[in-house]
């Protein structure tokens, strides 16, 4: 849905996006002047740790470094009952460019909406976004991925959970890995899994070749999405039985 008046030289855009697999809902409004508009944060949201730990984050601006934010989130039903998100600005290292809003303590199953405002000499623009937990849960990636040869042909990967998962006893993880390599110029990859265990022994894999190995996580029952995949970790296969 589009709404223009154009005697006062102002534009205001409202964009409407459902997703029915998801269930989210992101709405897109923005207000400026047309010679020099404010564009709207673009908000990502994500459960890092079911459910405890839901952080949403917006790049820095890189036109506008005094931009103020005001970040609020309320349940969809609920919306009289409004609360401030915990705000973290970026930090000074060139890796750290975007915002923070911390979300604690929401409900399970429950539709939240949340509210991020760019305020800049006078003028404001926001990001609507909708999401339930259970929709957004993406842990972060396994950690201190090993593989090893155990005989010809043969080898065994190991990984641990990310740390930053805390309830592993209540909400397990399951894993998938990744394993590439080339042939005569080609990348080819073969995607295993799902695993509930975090040791996996492969068979079958050819002597001499090289092999990368990445591994990520996914909630048990298939809430949200898979995490990024780990770091690769590199490993020839000996030619020689050990």
């Amino acid at each position: 849905m589009r709404a223009a008046v154009f005697g006062g030289g102002y534009v205001t855009v409202i964009l409407l996006i459902s997703i029915v697999e998801s269930q989210a809902l992101d709405l897109l409004r923005g207000a400026g002047t047309s010679q020099n508009p404010l564009s709207a944060p673009k908000v990502h949201c994500w459960c890092s740790s079911y459910p405890n730990v839901t952080l949403c984050t917006w790049p820095k601006p890189p036109h506008f470094p005094t931009t103020h934010y005001i970040a609020t989130y309320s349940e969809r039903h609920n919306q009289a009952s409004t609360k401030e998100c915990h705000l973290l600005p970026p930090g000074s290292s060139s890796s750290e460019k975007f915002w923070i809003c911390q979300l604690p303590n929401l409900k399970l199953l429950t539709d939240y909406i949340i509210n991020i405002t760019a305020v800049h000499s006078g003028r404001s623009s926001s990001h609507l976004t909708s999401f339930m937990l259970e929709d957004i849960v993406k842990p972060d990636p396994p950690v201190d991925v090993r593989v090893s040869p155990t005989n010809n042909r043969k080898l065994l990967v190991e990984w641990s959970p990310p740390p930053t998962w805390t309830n592993l006893a209540i909400f397990p993880l399951k894993y998938q890995i990744i394993y590439q390599w080339e042939n005569k110029g080609i990348r080819r990859s073969v995607n295993l899994g799902p695993y509930e265990n975090t040791t996996v022994e492969l068979k079958a894999l050819t002597p001499g070749r090289p092999y990368l190995f990445q591994v990520c996580a996914r909630e048990l029952l298939g809430l949200g999405k898979c995490s990024d995949w780990s770091m690769p970790v590199k490993i020839t296969i000996p030619r020689k039985r050990l």
